[in-house]
């Protein structure tokens, strides 16, 4: 089997320039695929095979063979044309695509692996080619040890402003690789500030936060081989993931003075909220519809796309999942009930909303999410009267740019809490960690005042040429500018009045401390508005009994580095195999870390910082070190690859219940291994030019 690098080297050139065919050379080093025969080529270009290989094959630094192998039938997944657009949220497509996954994941070895999926790439719809390869890499033991490119280079189109492909081209064409300038993208080119949901559009378009949900949905997707969607907690995380974006969103929307995420509850009411994302789908040469304010939703039935559901099925669902809630037991496909417990019913209420293919019975309680999304993506030509795709709410990589993402998440995440509300309150045993005190906590920014964050602008520069296809080689730079924060530390004083040393675990929260009209909030509102900041163990000694910790905000454990996000692989990539190549392996799945803490405002937004110290013997999960593992660092939002969830306790803790009786504010819900303080975030109205280019980093 080859070796980790050279896998590095030749199963991931396929992913870059998708539309180009297989025999033109693939990545920096003009890579050629030696492919056995012309029985591997596309039937479109078997008649010029003989050109082909005098054309592209001669002057090049890197040669790949290619096994003869017995292609699999790939008739199924063909059956989705090459310019068509793909949307995991339509079941059809995701079949097709549940089928190709099967194939990649079943090839014995790397090598026929490698055959077989040079053999579809020119055959197979180039979005769910991405897709379904992303998802066989990340899950083949054979190739766990690669980091995927971001997708922003892959397909570039999903993610900046479709203005500047043209642009883009001709710097390829006619500069060379030394004098190419990076293309500039207005921070503001989907709305003026005549919209008022455009003030968090920095947010809503970031291309960090996209990537992030679109890596999210590849660790966890819902429709694939049972070995790879079946993973620990799987209902749950969708659940806490999707929670904290509408926690984080509402908070952003708080700096920017405007009200939080009203619920989608009626959706046959006029939609107020337009969106135009001005992006291109290149594949299927057509730009994303836009919605008009003031659009109505219709049932759909696409004959074409294979899909046919009304309105009143997504009520219908609605209903019958409210109800199962309410009576706190669900029905199993075989008529058997099954209690929403405690502690394993949010998992079972995840894969019932979602809807994963874990579902306990998806003939009773349905694909309300998904569907949702595909209802939401196609209010401009429902029956497909007008040829149109759909609007970018039918995408994972583009959901998030819409806000009306997030009227529908909200939505389903008071079904989430319907549940919630119906489990016991924690008690103070269940809160705090005996002989455990907090007495003092701080932040400090260097250069700012006590207690304050600052964030501001900064602009990052992304790579698009591996997703230029026909295009020169070399980078193609696009200049992006995205929200900052200014690094800071936190420092918390723990006292062990204990006998003997302890060990807990710390949680960091955030949350606004007044609602819209500037009132203080009470704590059932504001416990759904904490954004988690980071969590790992500390160990207490009794000598000195009280100790000063201090977390660097770098060390988040929901967060990843730029360089992790955005990396270019052929650059940046390990020599070597080993710890170094593990660390730079795989943990594309993580928050980004330039969006760790909200916008704030030039006034300096308040806010409440929680940090508690919890016992270690309620939180530890035999066999799992929290902190190790691949992806460790993102464990929070993504989890650690092949273990359980690194956190025995329920997600969201100690903020996913409605407080005990007579806890009305914050200061009342604490114990004495709690502690708040008052912090505030201060936007700087600055942007910084780029620290270096993402390939020199």
């Amino acid at each position: 089997m080859a070796n980790t690098v050279d896998q590095q080297h030749q199963v991931l050139y396929l992913l870059g320039r998708p539309s180009e065919p297989i025999f033109v050379p693939k990545g920096d080093r003009g890579a050629v695929f030696e492919i056995p025969s012309n029985d591997f080529l596309a039937e479109r270009f078997q008649d010029v095979a003989g050109d082909l290989g005098t054309r592209f094959g001669e002057d090049t630094n890197e040669r790949v063979p290619v096994n003869n192998i017995t292609i699999p039938d790939l008739s199924f997944p063909m059956r989705l044309g090459r310019n068509e657009n793909f949307s995991l949220f339509l079941p059809w497509h995701r079949e097709m695509a549940t089928r190709l996954i099967e194939i990649f994941m079943g090839m014995r070895s790397y090598e026929d692996f490698l055959a077989v999926s040079v053999y579809a790439r020119d055959r197979i719809n180039p979005y769910m080619f991405v897709y379904a390869m992303s998802v066989a890499i990340l899950h083949r033991p054979d190739t766990r040890g690669l980091q995927l490119p971001p997708l922003s280079e892959m397909l570039p189109e999903k993610f900046v402003d479709g203005g500047i492909f043209d642009r883009a081209r001709e710097q390829a064409n006619v500069r060379n690789q030394d004098t190419r300038v990076p293309i500039e993208i207005p921070r503001d080119y989907t709305a003026s500030d005549l919209e008022e949901e455009h003030r968090v559009a920095y947010f809503r378009e970031d291309v960090g936060i996209n990537l992030h949900h679109w890596h999210w949905h590849l660790v966890y997707p819902f429709q694939a081989p049972l070995n790879i969607v079946r993973k620990d907690r799987r209902g749950e995380i969708f659940y806490y993931m999707h929670q904290q974006i509408q926690a984080r969103y509402n908070f952003e929307r708080m700096c920017n003075k405007l009200g939080r995420v009203k619920r989608l509850l009626n959706l046959r009411e006029p939609i107020p909220e337009g969106y135009f994302p001005k992006l291109d789908t290149l594949v299927a040469s057509r730009n994303y519809p836009p919605r008009l304010s003031g659009t109505t939703l219709s049932d759909i039935n696409r004959e074409a796309d294979q899909i046919r559901f009304d309105i009143a099925d997504l009520e219908r669902w609605r209903d019958r999942i409210i109800e199962a809630i309410h009576l706190g037991r669900v029905i199993n496909q075989n008529g058997e009930v099954v209690e929403l417990t405690e502690e394993g019913g949010i998992d079972i209420l995840g894969d019932i909303l979602e809807a994963s293919i874990l579902s306990i019975n998806p003939n009773l309680y349905g694909n309300l999410h998904n569907l949702g999304h595909f209802l939401l993506a196609l209010p401009h030509d429902p029956d497909q009267r007008h040829l149109e795709t759909f609007g970018v709410m039918g995408d994972p990589t583009t959901a998030m740019r819409d806000p009306i993402f997030y009227r529908w998440h909200a939505f389903t995440d008071d079904l989430f809490q319907m549940h919630k509300r119906t489990l016991p309150s924690y008690p103070v045993s269940k809160l705090a960690y005996d002989g455990i005190r907090m007495t003092d906590l701080e932040v400090v920014t260097k250069g700012r005042g006590k207690n304050e964050m600052m964030t501001f602008w900064q602009q990052k520069d992304i790579d698009l040429s591996r997703g230029l296809d026909f295009a020169p080689r070399g980078s193609v730079f696009a200049r992006l500018t995205q929200l900052q924060h200014a690094p800071f530390t936190i420092k918390f004083k723990v006292e062990n009045n204990s006998n003997a040393p302890r060990t807990g675990t710390v949680r960091i929260f955030l949350a606004p401390k007044f609602d819209e009209r500037g009132l203080p909030m009470l704590f059932r509102d504001q416990r759904l508005l904490f954004i988690e900041l980071d969590k790992f163990e500390v160990t207490l000694g009794r000598n000195p009994k009280s100790m000063t910790i201090t977390r660097e905000s770098s060390q988040s454990s929901i967060t990843i580095p730029f360089e992790s996000t955005f990396r270019d692989l052929e650059s940046s990539r390990p020599s070597t195999g080993g710890q170094a190549l593990e660390a730079f392996n795989y943990c594309g799945c993580g928050w980004p870390q330039h969006m760790l803490i909200p916008r704030g405002s030039p006034e300096g937004f308040p806010c409440q910082l929680f940090v508690m110290v919890s016992d270690i013997k309620d939180d530890r999960v035999d066999g799992v070190n929290p902190g190790e593992g691949a992806c460790a660092e993102s464990a929070s939002f993504c989890g650690i690859r092949d273990q359980k969830f690194p956190d025995r306790r329920s997600m969201g803790y100690p903020f996913d219940r409605v407080p005990r009786s007579g806890v009305d504010t914050l200061q009342q819900f604490l114990t004495p291994n709690m502690i708040v303080s008052d912090v505030c975030i201060t936007f700087c109205d600055i942007t910084e030019a780029p620290e270096a280019m993402p390939n020199t980093v």
